[in-house]
């Protein structure tokens, strides 16, 4: 299994050990990653989990956040922005208990737990409480995230209180500090006794619309109460030799890596070869047309039309003649993949955006921030329609080739989930790269009219992207803005691999 931790993994690990499969290690790894990823993954946020249990139909569960029921006028929300700088980039999150849309991680845990798992809620939790009890050393890759979100974790008295530096009160906690929520061990271990009620209609649901009413949040008990896991068909591709599922609608990460895919000419791929201009070139033109189609197909209004309009033949021969003629001129997420000895897949991406930084003693999770993320409310903030489950980017996806091999990976990364995704899907099914490579390999990402160039490309490959994009950036270093892909492979005669991406920092073991 491979997950954006090391204890995340030992959380998957222990319960694999103790004869759970593969959907068991998976919601425990969501467990631990609450406390060893906290801004990443949170009870507070929501998620996709694509399960293909070796014995049966592939789903998706949906519990990713929900627009509330009604909209408070916008002077009444606590909704303010924050500057997050990358380095090489910047970018502007909203946040508040206003930008918090109602939470669906508990339910989606509950739910694929109902259908898909061998052991007890209460054994399931056991390692991530143990963790958040004990505590776990920060790793360098989330000291790098404390100090990018500091005004979010430091925003309250409670979040100074858990996330401030032990030596350094005035900065988050430095790598090698110990992180400990013992909060967060209370509530995991309450919620596997009495269930999911009380997160949606019992004590922590009042508390939850209680902080709302009084300090300018949206939620209301009617928000949480109706809120429900659904359970979809997954995406479903041709690419190369294999099929490859995906995230559906109403989610738009899945939609435009399928687009990806159907334009993309594997013999061009090939012909270019791996790491080469050619394969620059090929990448950053696709890059460039699923932004043109994003926009084009009207994704961000109705996703399920446009997911017909994004198939339709003569679009996609229109857009793979462009990908191969001459050019026109002109977030925070986390991700576990398992698969198990039995060949049962789990795919589960994880987000809560950065958090709403409102954090209460005792709570044990930070609400998200969805309302307040750009990438998902692009028709503008405080416009979003009421009572509607949110988009997002997030795309756990598995890839069934036809000799049997299997392959689950997703991502990080905001807007550059798909982006990440898609190399690393070329890389293993094209270019036959070990998994290893597959997702250590540099990357593209082209967004906005602007492409940004991670190191480790040919100079010759670096000068044929640009020439596709004249504003680029070649950055300095790998960087998480490139996301952070999390995969696993079983191989034909059943061999077991995975791989944690080291921008994300990704861990990964066999069992």
């Amino acid at each position: 299994m491979a997950a954006g931790h090391p204890a995340t993994v030992a959380a998957a690990t222990e319960i694999l050990e103790d004869g759970g499969n593969a959907f068991d290690a998976a919601l425990a790894a969501l467990c631990a990653a609450c406390v060893a990823e906290p801004v990443l993954a949170s009870l507070g946020g929501g998620g996709f989990l694509l399960a293909r249990p070796a014995d049966g139909a592939p789903r998706v569960y949906d519990f990713f956040t929900h627009t509330p029921r009604r909209r408070r006028p916008e002077d009444a929300v606590d909704f303010h922005p924050v500057v997050v700088d990358f380095g090489a980039t910047t970018q502007e999150f909203h946040v508040g208990l206003g930008a918090a849309a109602t939470p669906g991680t508990v339910r989606g845990l509950f739910a694929a737990h109902a259908d898909l798992c061998r052991l007890p809620m209460t054994r399931i939790v056991e390692p991530g409480a143990r963790l958040a009890s004990q505590g776990v050393a920060v790793q360098p890759l989330q000291a790098y995230i404390f100090r990018l979100v500091a005004p979010i974790l430091l925003g309250s008295p409670a979040g100074r209180a858990l996330f401030a530096g032990t030596e350094t009160p005035d900065a988050p906690l430095r790598e090698g500090e110990t992180f400990r929520w013992p909060a967060l061990s209370d509530t995991l271990e309450t919620l596997a006794r009495e269930g999911e009620r009380l997160f949606y209609e019992g004590e922590i649901a009042r508390a939850i619309v209680a902080a709302c009413d009084q300090h300018g949040g949206q939620l209301t008990l009617d928000d949480l109460r109706t809120y429900t896991a659904e359970r979809r068909r997954p995406l479903e591709r041709t690419f190369d030799t294999a099929q490859v599922l995906t995230n559906p609608p109403p989610a738009a990460g899945g939609i435009l890596i399928g687009f990806a895919l159907d334009i993309l000419d594997v013999n061009g791929l090939r012909a270019a070869g791996c790491g080469g201009p050619g394969h620059a070139v090929l990448l950053a033109r696709a890059m460039r047309l699923v932004n043109r189609a994003r926009a084009d197909s009207g994704l961000a209004e109705d996703p399920d039309a446009a997911a017909a309009r994004l198939v339709d033949p003569a679009l996609l021969a229109a857009y793979r003649a462009e990908v191969a003629g001459a050019p026109p001129a002109h977030r925070g997420t986390t991700h576990v993949s398992v698969i198990d000895r039995h060949g049962n897949v789990a795919a589960l991406s994880l987000s809560n955006g950065e958090g709403c930084g409102f954090l209460r003693d005792g709570d044990g999770f930070m609400l998200n921030n969805m309302l307040g993320e750009e990438d998902l409310n692009p028709q503008g903030f405080h416009r979003w329609t009421p009572d509607r489950r949110m988009s997002s980017m997030m795309a756990p996806t598995a890839a069934i080739e036809r000799d049997g091999s299997l392959t689950a990976l997703g991502s990080g990364g905001s807007n550059r989930i798909r982006s990440a995704i898609l190399q690393v899907l070329v890389n293993v099914l094209t270019f036959r790269l070990p998994l290893a490579d597959a997702v250590e390999a540099a990357r593209l990402h082209h967004e906005r009219d602007r492409l940004d160039i991670e190191p480790g490309w040919t100079e010759a490959a670096v000068r044929a992207a640009a020439a596709e994009a004249p504003e680029h950036t070649l950055w300095p270093d790998r960087n998480l803005f490139f996301g952070g892909v999390h995969a696993v492979r079983r191989g034909r005669r059943g061999d077991l691999t995975g791989h944690g991406d080291p921008r994300r920092g990704g861990h990964a073991a066999v069992v």
